[in-house]
């Protein structure tokens, strides 16, 4: 019952139904954005390495950049609509049908594959944006770290069985050359369908928010982010956490748009790549699982540093690996693992300390930010890191990884959490007052 991890919860199902999002669009974010679709970009779609990597970074930057500006918009709406839920299944409906046509991408389609993946990304990330946006309605003060990482965990336990799929597909079918990779994107999709099914069901839209007289729903959502921008002194804990983010949230988006490219640069092919993932997903989904015990302890923001921490070491390891000639393989081993435990507990600690500042009637329109910011920092991280590792090279573009990790550490530490958190629960409670004649 210990390993329960729904036990003492009031909404256990509910929980579970949220839970299960994460574990689908796993599909998305782990053999399109990470492991499969990259790599197969690169070098069946493309085709030649220096263009490869340049035009991926581009590619997924734009993408991203798209989201950027439509996040904070469609969280307001979403918050004085009620919106939210239609949102999510939608998103999560149109991005499973496109990760399908993936499929039909044949070799040297760059223009087809762009156009294919970039409304797929988009899709995705938005509905990242709504998945979390329910952190709040979902748990309470006390469970909120707990229910995050619950979520979070059950995205591991998705990942590691489409890592073993994906590794029998490529054994025991003869899928392991990169050319014939399009039935594991068609496969992406229909998971993502099938396991999104519970949360389409379960979840329940809380009730939406008072209109400011806006004659358009684009006026309302820019008449709230207005008010979010004039009353920023309320909440400049949240600012200086979504400043830190930024940086620190550069590093995490390259890691997941290249991991697979680093991997292969070190020399890891097919199964061994598939292993590798496989061996940085079990760590990553034991930090997830340990996050949920301790982040309500010890508190969001130390959990934070902690991962940060993890994150700096394994960025300066593979550093140093790449200015070895001849370095063995297995450092890169060892790195991988905290490089798992930094993708396991970084996400779900940056997701609590949103929900800890997020006033209730404003989280849809706060976790918009949230998204925004981890977005923007794709589209800056992800491009920059391209280009360099392009045109100077592999030792520098890790350097610039290791840069963005060590910079976010450091402005990490002027977050006072506790502030936040009152800042937030004034809010809340000021705006169930009437109002004053």
């Amino acid at each position: 019952m210990r390993l329960n991890p729904f036990k003492g919860l009031d909404n256990p199902k509910t929980v579970c139904a949220w839970g299960l999002y994460d574990l689908a669009n796993q599909s998305f974010t782990l053999l399109i954005n990470t492991l499969l679709f990259s790599i197969y970009f690169k070098e069946v779609v493309v085709g030649d390495d220096a263009k490869g990597d340049s035009l991926w970074g581009l590619t997924f930057a734009g993408s991203m950049l798209l989201v950027v500006i439509a996040s904070p918009l469609l969280g307001a709406v979403a918050d004085c609509r009620g919106w939210r839920k239609n949102f999510l299944v939608w998103t999560g409906v149109g991005c499973c049908l496109l990760t399908m046509s993936f499929g039909l991408i044949p070799a040297n389609a760059v223009t087809l594959a762009i156009l294919l993946y970039v409304p797929a990304n988009f899709l995705y990330q938005i509905g990242e944006n709504f998945l979390a946006s329910f952190l709040p309605s979902v748990s309470t003060p006390r469970t909120i770290g707990r229910v995050s990482a619950t979520g979070w965990a059950m995205g591991y336990v998705g990942a590691l069985l489409l890592l073993v799929i994906t590794g029998l597909g490529m054994t025991l079918l003869g899928l392991g050359a990169t050319e014939n990779w399009r039935p594991f994107f068609v496969f992406a999709g229909v998971w993502f369908a099938l396991n999104m099914i519970p949360a389409a069901v379960m979840l329940r839209e809380p009730k939406p928010e008072e209109t400011h007289g806006a004659s358009t729903l684009a006026g309302e959502a820019f008449v709230r982010l207005k008010q979010t921008v004039v009353s920023a002194k309320q909440y400049r804990q949240l600012v200086r956490f979504l400043t830190a983010f930024f940086l620190y949230g550069m590093g995490v988006q390259v890691i997941i748009a290249f991991a697979s490219i680093i991997a292969k640069d070190f020399g890891f092919t097919q199964t061994k790549l598939v292993i590798y993932v496989l061996q940085l997903t079990v760590t990553a989904g034991i930090a997830a699982i340990g996050t949920a015990k301790f982040q309500d302890r010890i508190g969001a923001k130390p959990t934070v540093l902690i991962y940060l921490g993890i994150w700096s070491l394994a960025a300066l390891g593979l550093l140093v690996m790449s200015l070895i000639p001849g370095c063995p393989e297995w450092p890169f081993w060892v790195v991988g693992n905290g490089i798992g435990f930094g993708i396991g507990g970084i996400g779900t600690a940056s997701r609590s300390i949103v929900g800890r500042f997020a006033p209730e009637h404003k989280t849809g329109e706060f976790f918009g930010l949230w998204g925004m910011v981890y977005k923007l920092a794709a589209v800056v991280g992800v491009s920059s890191f391209s280009q360099v590792k392009a045109w100077i090279g592999m030792p520098a573009s890790l350097g610039l990884l290791l840069g963005f990790f060590a910079v976010g550490f450091v402005l990490m530490l002027r977050v006072n959490e506790m502030d936040g958190y009152k800042a937030a629960r004034r809010a809340s409670r000021a705006a169930t007052l009437p109002p004053t004649a």
